[in-house]
């Protein structure tokens, strides 16, 4: 009955893999086709990266992608290290219960009703300043970081529940300052946290769309949203070939992050023994 079970249950897995990434491994083959036939495959061919790199407003959108996931992964894990180690140092539980559940309201809520909201409320600001093409850069800059905040304090948290500060405040009583103190103790301890925030703020801001479609304007595009507009004519394999190499870098960038967060949680182990 138990081998019975193992083999369904091994079966069903199978199954979701299967349900889960061949439509990816289907649209990463294409890529390769020689022929421009998003059905028949012609025979394997360079030929759509080629024309991916040749395609100025396809490249420009992947810079737009790639210059706003850094900026907000920088300053989404910059002000969440600060807003971490706020809440972790607040003596008022029901103040800091109150800011967490604040702080899942943007992972909890839609993404379209936060796109729509936020869209409204830079268009109101845009009206008081007497400014009619506020949407842009700073914009999708703002939502981007909105949203991918909550991640970055959720994984540092953790990390500073598990930190012994007793080891801080020796540190203080042999004289070190305070923010020395921190850099020199408490931050070797959270780091994994905050890396494993800065890269899923990386992979949520770069293939977002909802929220970038409502809070972008015509001065900045996002490579979602170039995609996304691309369906309405033939989608050509040179977007295979771009979305390929988004999936392989995301799926490093992952691979990466669980193997930091791997030797992080072995090292503290070693350290409990």
């Amino acid at each position: 009955m138990k081998k019975k079970t193992s083999v369904l249950s091994r079966f069903y897995i199978a199954l979701i893999f299967i349900f889960l990434y061949a439509p990816i491994a289907v649209m990463m083959l294409f890529s390769f086709n020689s022929t421009p036939s998003t059905y028949t495959f012609g025979g394997f061919s360079l030929h759509w990266y080629s024309e991916m790199f040749n395609d100025a407003a396809a490249m420009d959108s992947l810079q737009n992608t790639v210059i706003l996931a850094v900026c907000t992964a920088v300053i989404a894990s910059v002000i969440g290290l600060l807003a971490s180690v706020g809440l972790f140092n607040a003596k008022n539980k029901l103040y800091k219960k109150a800011m967490m559940t604040a702080t899942n309201i943007p992972m909890m809520n839609p993404e379209i009703v936060t796109g729509i909201s936020m869209m409204l409320l830079f268009v109101f600001a845009g009206t008081l300043v007497n400014k009619s093409d506020v949407l842009g850069f700073w914009t999708l800059l703002i939502a981007h970081v909105t949203f991918a905040l909550p991640y970055v304090i959720l994984n540092v948290m953790p990390k500073l529940r598990q930190f012994d500060m007793h080891i801080y405040e020796a540190a203080l009583d042999l004289g070190c300052k305070p923010w020395k103190a921190f850099f020199k103790v408490v931050m070797p301890e959270i780091v994994s946290g905050i890396i494993t925030g800065f890269v899923m703020s990386f992979t949520l801001s770069l293939d977002d769309f909802i929220i970038s479609y409502f809070t972008n304007g015509p001065s900045f595009q996002t490579l979602p949203i170039y995609i996304f507009s691309m369906t309405k004519k033939r989608v050509k394999p040179d977007m295979f070939a771009l979305s390929t190499l988004m999936f392989v870098v995301i799926l490093v960038l992952l691979i990466l992050m669980n193997f930091a967060q791997s030797r992080a949680d072995s090292k503290g182990k070693r350290d409990v023994k």
